[in-house]
């Protein structure tokens, strides 16, 4: 079986400016004492609603919370069930890309969505959710 072809880093295309501001202000909000990693994530919904997300560290590790899981959690919290595109911001080079539980969590809500990864160099990944995460696990209607 041939590995499937992942996004790669590339000159920034003009990433969507009130998303990059939404996910640039999180990341500045981020709760990472331990890391000091801090990550911002926003989101939008097909209909134009935002939503947006910081890193939550602590100190039982295992409870912490990444930006895209908080920015998936407050869409769910206000009813929405899908979106259409996320913006996730670092400063990382080249520039942090979803880990595999927040690939797990986009690809439950959307699949189809494009994920834009971009740091303060202006370095971008950018795909699909379902480039991040080939073969991504979901349960079908009639088994649940």
């Amino acid at each position: 079986m041939s590995q499937p072809e992942m996004p790669e880093t590339r000159p920034a295309a003009a990433p969507d400016t009130e998303l990059l501001a939404l996910a640039r202000r999180a990341y500045a909000n981020a709760y990472a004492p331990y890391s000091r990693f801090h990550v911002g994530a926003a989101l939008r919904t097909a209909d134009g609603r935002t939503y947006a997300g910081a890193n939550v560290e602590n100190a039982s590790y295992g409870l912490g919370r990444c930006a895209e899981q908080s920015a998936v959690q407050a869409l769910a919290s206000d009813g929405g069930r899908d979106f259409s595109e996320v913006l996730v911001y670092s400063e990382a080079s080249p520039p942090a890309s979803p880990c595999g539980a927040c690939r797990q969590v986009l690809f439950e809500f959307a699949p189809e969505a494009s994920v834009t990864c971009v740091n303060h160099l202006g370095e971008v990944i950018s795909g699909q959710v379902k480039d991040f995460l080939p073969h991504g696990f979901r349960l079908e209607e009639n088994k649940r």
